[in-house]
């Protein structure tokens, strides 16, 4: 049986999606330390439209990161549809890693937001802030759950309080996404 289309938000006002998002909850990726805290994400907007991406975990104490760049899967289109590419491994670019970046739900003052992607392989819930009320958590899963995804593989992100400041002590570019394809 093949899975219905998954709702995405039209109208996207990507301006005001760029900042720094949380990762409140997801599915547990191959890309990302099994123990990593504090993991968020910081988009800012490219002179050419594209978005330039940073993401950062801590992990051990270390602060991972590896950088991409999103832009719309089709221009044409007001469906925020994005793909998302990077270089694996970070500091040899030539295997570019492209990925599906839908937005599934974000609220009408830009604080948290549903992420997916068509196979429902990956899930984000994330937040501007560190925290999320646990109602408006549960109805962001209920939707993810209506959108056909197994919320039983939602992982809840430990976020520290107040979050890590700066690049933190052993910075390490993208290192984790190695390891992980490499299965260390």
């Amino acid at each position: 049986m093949a899975k219905k289309e998954m709702s995405v938000v039209k109208g996207l006002d990507i301006e005001r999606y760029m900042g720094r998002w949380y990762e409140i909850a997801s599915f547990p990726s191959l890309f990302q330390p099994k123990d990593g805290v504090s993991t968020r994400a910081t988009y800012s907007l490219n002179d050419d439209g594209t978005v330039k991406v940073l993401n950062e975990t801590w992990s051990g104490g270390k602060r991972s990161y590896i950088e991409g760049v999103a832009y719309k899967a089709d221009p044409k289109s007001d469906e925020a549809k994005l793909k998302v590419k990077f270089y694996v491994p970070p500091f040899l670019p030539i295997i570019p890693v492209v990925g599906d970046y839908w937005v599934l739900f974000i609220d009408e003052d830009y604080q948290y937001a549903l992420i997916g992607q068509p196979s429902r392989k990956y899930l984000w819930i994330l937040c501007r802030s560190t925290h999320l009320d646990e109602e408006i958590y549960n109805q962001l899963v209920e939707r993810a759950k209506k959108e056909g995804y197994d919320v039983s593989k939602l992982h809840k992100t430990p976020q520290s309080d107040p979050p890590p400041e700066g690049e933190g002590p052993q910075d390490t570019k993208g290192i984790w996404w190695f390891k992980s394809i490499l299965g260390k």
